[in-house]
């Protein structure tokens, strides 16, 4: 029986990248003297190196970013170069991780339950193998998350086994679901009133 659920729509993997993203740019542009951020082709480079180091630093200390002829001037080809380490990623995304938390506690407070009667956290999404976001849910929930589970399938696992229960092939399971949002319609005026309440 799922109590509450929460979320943030507007945060995610790709909020992480941009700030690696910014990161490089700044500096490219300090070690450079030109702004990446204009040149659609070198931004994508950008963009993509970003992702990777992102996934590199889930388990390795540092990560060099290696971009040659990300750009030129007058003068040539330019190429770019930087390392980045995991301490340096977690700085700068750090406001992001602790913006996680903020849904965490909506959704306790909804379930009307506290964090000592969690028997079990999973985590959903590629961004929470990022070792920081392991340990900030560790602090928060006082407790291992589980590592049982494949992030990036349990969503997946999750609508097989409804798909199971709705056609009928699983027998012992039931969902009972919770609506993530209110429901309503437009009255006059362009009111919106609410016929069912979230959670």
């Amino acid at each position: 029986e799922v109590k509450s659920t929460n979320g943030d729509t507007f945060l995610g993997g790709e909020d992480f990248d941009n700030r690696i993203i910014d990161f490089l740019a700044d500096e490219f542009k300090k070690d450079q003297g030109i702004d990446l951020r204009g040149d659609k082709l070198a931004l994508q480079r950008l963009k993509e190196a970003a992702e990777k180091a992102k996934i590199e630093l889930s388990s390795s200390k540092e990560t060099e970013i290696n971009l040659p002829f990300i750009t030129a001037d007058a003068s040539g080809p330019k190429h770019l170069v930087v390392k980045l380490s995991r301490a340096k990623l977690e700085s700068l995304v750090d406001d992001l991780v602790q913006r996680t938390l903020g849904p965490c506690r909506s959704a306790i407070k909804d379930a009307g339950v506290s964090t000592s009667e969690i028997d079990e956290v999973i985590l959903v999404g590629g961004m929470t193998r990022m070792p920081k976001v392991i340990e900030t849910v560790k602090e928060f929930f006082g407790k291992d998350p589980a590592r049982n589970v494949n992030p990036d399938e349990v969503v997946a696992i999750g609508a097989a086994v409804q798909g199971a229960v709705l056609k009928g092939d699983v027998k012992d399971v039931l969902l009972l679901d919770v609506t993530p949002l209110s429901l309503g319609i437009e009255t006059l005026g362009g009111v919106f009133t609410r016929l069912i309440d979230r959670n």
